[in-house]
């Protein structure tokens, strides 16, 4: 068995978390954890779910003034773009992830909805900008050995886990070497 191997060969698809090398160089995905909303030959697309900023929505969308959470930097492309993830079956028009998990719906319901207190705001998780892929780029990643791939997941554990150990927390439930990887430290020449 090759310790360094980082991929673990699961091949990528809808709903599955694309896991960052403990050593990736690129700043925009330095130890993230990324929710693969579309996979096919044309391309990839995601978001990273372990990069709140200091934005809270309430601050950029007058509508949804009642969600004091953060905005999410969802990845490098288009940030000046808004997109949401959820976990509720009242929005209509959302595109299932996995099981229970929806990308997006219909905006002017999600804001009367949450104006009206008829949804619970933890249930939804938004983004500026997202993470994308061409052609075969996140495959030679892959092969290139700059993730882990997961299985789809369930809602839970995004929306129920601590963001800012999300990284380790899935790196230790896939246990093996992935648990050792997670206590690897940012920089070993500092350790």
């Amino acid at each position: 068995m090759d310790y360094f191997k980082f991929n673990n060969e699961v091949p990528p698809q809808k709903g599955s978390l694309l896991i960052s090398e403990p050593f990736l160089p690129d700043p925009n995905f330095e130890r993230t954890v990324i929710l693969l909303c579309e996979h096919n030959e044309d391309g990839s697309f995601g978001f990273v779910l372990n990069k709140p900023s200091q934005v809270k929505v309430s601050e950029i969308m007058e509508d949804l003034d009642m969600i004091e959470t953060p905005v999410y930097v969802g990845g490098p492309v288009q940030q000046n773009t808004l997109h949401f993830v959820h976990r509720s079956d009242k929005i209509e028009g959302g595109t299932e992830i996995s099981p229970g998990l929806f990308w997006g719906g219909n905006f002017d319901q999600l804001t009367f909805l949450g104006q009206e207190g008829l949804i619970d705001i933890n249930n939804f998780r938004f983004f500026a900008g997202y993470s994308g892929w061409s052609e075969g780029q996140l495959e030679e990643e892959l092969t290139a050995n700059s993730w882990i791939v997961t299985p789809p997941v369930s809602p839970e554990l995004i929306f129920d886990s601590d963001v800012n150990s999300l990284w380790k927390t899935v790196l230790k439930q896939l246990g093996g070497r992935f648990y050792v990887y997670s206590n690897y430290p940012t920089d070993p020449r500092l350790n």
